[in-house]
């Protein structure tokens, strides 16, 4: 089961030619990465202050179907694609948001790869709570 969270494209995401820059697709992945944990009841915060962990990137990749522009409405996708002892993926999909009976248009797809790690980027397994609710949410 994927978390949709919505946004609007700002003009200070786009370039001169009113696209959005392509870097700002992976900003986008995190805040849907974000709130699907918060969705969860488990915030990035409380991981690092609780049990002092990160989840540094290690791949993102990002492959761009259409382009989205300033004031359009977007949904970020997000969905878990894979929870090991320290390793997760995140699936994503940006849309523009259909209006008026039109269909959600796929903008671009992609995922990232992220190690659970202390601060001193030490692999450590992800705490138990994050592994149940991540494994759940990939069964719905």
């Amino acid at each position: 089961m994927s978390v949709i969270t919505r946004q609007r494209v700002r003009y200070a995401e786009t370039d001169q030619m009113g696209i959005v820059y392509y870097a700002n697709y992976l900003v986008w992945f995190e805040l849907g990465r974000v709130e699907l944990l918060r969705s969860l009841g488990l915030a990035y915060r409380q991981m690092e202050k609780d049990h002092k962990l990160i989840l540094p990137v290690i791949e993102a990749n990002c492959r761009y179907r259409h382009p989205a522009r300033y004031d359009d409405e977007i949904l970020i996708e997000t969905r878990p694609a894979l929870v090991r002892e320290s390793v997760l993926k995140f699936a994503y999909r940006i849309l523009r948001a259909g209006h008026d009976g039109t269909e959600p248009k796929l903008l671009a797809e992609g995922e990232t790869i992220h190690v659970v790690c202390d601060e001193n980027l030490k692999r450590m397994p992800l705490p138990h709570q994050y592994t149940v609710a991540l494994k759940q949410l990939m069964a719905s």
